[in-house]
Formats: structure tokens, sequence, C-alpha cells
């Protein structure tokens, strides 16, 4: 930066020593506004603060908008707009993003965060153009792991001109340690990192916290938990911490990994390979993955329908005799006791049966088989001989269709 200064400085002298050129005294006031804007930028490098035994950088609030307005040039690719308006949606149906938040985002060093952090980047900076001002502050957890390398990562965080904080905590030997073998490591290591993590979003003032999980981690943890512990249970997309005093958000909840992959791979975003989840290929999640994978042989678009699906509980059709009290309905027969909660949950007013065209056609079939129990042997045995006469097919080319 101050060669660059010296050299505009340089030039500016040549030009002013050839004032005879036509051009001398246009030039002069180019060169002049340009050595005005790198001195500028020079005195802006020396004031900023870099405490490398910590690794914190403290960007001040110019910096910042200067990183944003060169660095966050959005691809505009159709897959960015789509993983953006994803976010979006998300953020506003959990009211997420408020006007004077502080959102710390938890940057692993993987895709998820990477893409979390860059798309909340540039939402932030549209929403300052409406009036709506937030603050995002990423934070990377140095868990001591070997052949930890977070240059490209610290590289990446200085090119977007954001504030950041990495924290070195040895949590790797901890979970080495503790966890039993043949058991996963995600398991003590999140706990480790959630509770790091909790700390300094109070310690910099964040009152919300935002973490990289997307559709595919809610759908495999709730089978996960369907499988193995027998609970119906995935992950929020917010929620509130009581102990810690702080709002958790999962704004790519709606977002699938498949997307969130091809997006890192087309913006270049760096990624920091985790030695503790990376040597375990044998685990249980990634064998749901596969699951998953294959029931797309039924439906191509499984993971937006089981992600649509835990929006659209229906507890009378389930088993949970408490979710079915909560939710205005007797615990045993089902009816509906409480009719503004049984509502809120999809049921009408007037029957414990959603409005649903399946769902009468389900009742009407089995009106049907219990008044067929009613009827004498005779007229069944009739009513039987009519259905198959009614059904004998006229040509042979009638019976290939049904094969």
């Amino acid at each position: 930066m101050i060669l660059l200064c010296a050299l505009a400085q340089t030039a500016l002298c040549f030009v002013a020593n050839n004032h005879h050129h036509p051009h001398s005294k246009r030039t002069r006031n180019i060169f002049q506004q340009v050595s005005e804007k790198i001195n500028v930028a020079v005195q802006s490098t020396k004031n900023n603060h870099f405490d490398a035994s910590n690794h914190e950088k403290l960007v001040s609030e110019r910096d910042v908008s200067f990183g944003k307005e060169q660095i966050l040039h959005s691809s505009g690719s159709k897959l960015e707009r789509k993983i953006s308006k994803q976010l979006r949606d998300t953020a506003l149906k959990y009211n997420m993003i408020e006007n004077n938040d502080h959102i710390m985002v938890c940057v692993s060093g993987g895709k998820d965060s990477a893409t979390l952090l860059f798309l909340l980047l540039v939402l932030r900076k549209k929403l300052s153009a409406i009036g709506v001002h937030f603050d995002v502050t990423a934070v990377h957890l140095n868990q001591m792991q070997p052949g930890y390398d977070n240059t490209p990562l610290i590289s990446w965080l200085d090119e977007l001109g954001v504030p950041y904080k990495i924290v070195t905590e040895d949590t790797y030997s901890i979970v080495k340690e503790k966890t039993k073998e043949g058991k996963a490591y995600c398991t003590l290591c999140s706990r480790l990192r959630r509770g790091i993590l909790y700390t300094i979003a109070h310690e910099t003032s964040c009152n919300k916290i935002a973490l990289g999980h997307h559709g595919d981690d809610a759908i495999e943890t709730l089978l996960l938990n369907m499988i193995h512990a027998g609970q119906m249970r995935a992950m929020p997309a917010r929620y509130y911490s009581e102990s810690r005093d702080m709002h958790v958000l999962r704004p790519l909840m709606g977002s699938i990994e498949s997307d969130i992959q091809a997006y890192a791979v087309e913006m270049n975003f760096p990624i920091l390979p985790c030695t503790l989840c990376g040597s375990q290929p044998d685990l249980h999640r990634g064998k749901v993955k596969m699951l998953v994978g294959t029931l797309e042989a039924l439906n191509p678009h499984v993971r937006k329908s089981m992600l649509t699906s835990m929006e659209n509980v229906r507890p009378g059709h389930l088993l949970d005799q408490d979710l079915r009290t909560a939710c205005g309905l007797d615990a045993v027969t089902g009816r509906i006791l409480d009719h503004p909660k049984a509502e809120m949950v999809g049921y009408s007013s007037d029957s414990f049966e959603p409005q649903n065209e399946k769902e009468e056609k389900t009742e009407s079939s089995l009106a049907t088989s219990n008044l067929a129990l009613l009827m004498t042997e005779d007229d069944a045995k009739r009513t039987k001989e009519n259905n198959t006469n009614d059904f004998v097919p006229s040509s042979p080319s009638f019976i290939d269709q049904l094969l």
C-alpha cells in the first residue's frame, strides 16, 4: 500500500514537471485524487490493530463498509438467489433479524457457516438501505486439532472486512480422551463448542448466535432420534436458551446441503478440514444420510417434503397423548375439546378430521366396509357377483393395460 502511494506521488511530480502538456492539468487532478485516497487507505491500515497473541482483528465501522463495497460482490447466480431467498424466508418466518441486533456468526471453517456469513453480510447491506441495521461478528474456534491452519480463513475474513474473533481452546484433547472407542466425537465436541460460544457471545455483547445448520441436518437428526432414541425430535430454526440467556438462530434451515455445497464451490470459500468428524466415516449420521439419498428414488424432492412435514404435524394422527392434550384434543379419543387450540394445528372447528379430500375418501370407504358387515350373507354374495360382472374385461387389451 505504501509502495502504491509512493508511485502515485512520483507520477504526480512527473505530471507537474510537464505542465506544458495539453492534458497535464486534468491528469494532475486525477493523480491528486488517487494519491489522497491511497493516503487515507494507508492511514486506515496503520490504525487497524491486530493482536497476534489471540488472532483477533478489530475492524472499524468505516473499514467494514469499505470491505462490503469492494468484496461483497454476489455472484448473482440462480443458485445464490435460491439460497438467499430461503434464508430471507426463514429469517422472516421466525423473526430472526431485528433492528439493532448484534449477531454472532459461528464460523467453523466449513461450507455451511461460510455460506451463512457471506449471505448475512449481503442481507445486512440490503436491509441497511431500508433503515434496518444490525451488526455481525464472526467467531471461529481453534480447537487445537493436529495440522490446523487457519491462514486461509483469516485471509478471507480480512477480505470481507467483517469484525471477527479467533478463540483458541484445546477441546480436541478433551474429546479424544473422554469419548469411548466406537462412539461418535460429535456429541461431546458440539457441547464443548456451544458452551464456549455462549460465553464469547456475551463477551462481545451479541444478543443472538447464528449457526450454519441446514435442512439436511434437521432431517438426519429427526431420523436418528426416531431410529435410536424413540423420539420425534429434530432441530428448531430458532430457540432461546434460558440458562444462557441467548437466542440461537439457524437461518439456513430451509436450504439443502447439496445446494450449499455447490454454492461454496462457486464462491471458492475457504474450507478447513476437521480431523475429528473426518476420522469417523462409519457413523450413524453418515448412514442416515445415505438412507435419505436412497429415498430420492421414490421422490426426487424428498428432502423438501420431509422439511415441510416438520411444519405440518397432525397430533391427532400420532400416539403422543400429552401432545394431543396440549393441542386441545382429548388424549384418548382425539375429540376436539379446545377449538382455538385445535384450529391452530389444522383441525376444523366442527370435526376431528382436517378438511382433506383423502381423509374424506378414507372415511367413506370405512363406512362402506362397516355397512357390508351388516348385510345378509345372500345380499353380500349377490353384491359380490354383481361387482364381478361389472369388471369383466371386454377384450384382452384391457388386461394388458392392467398388467
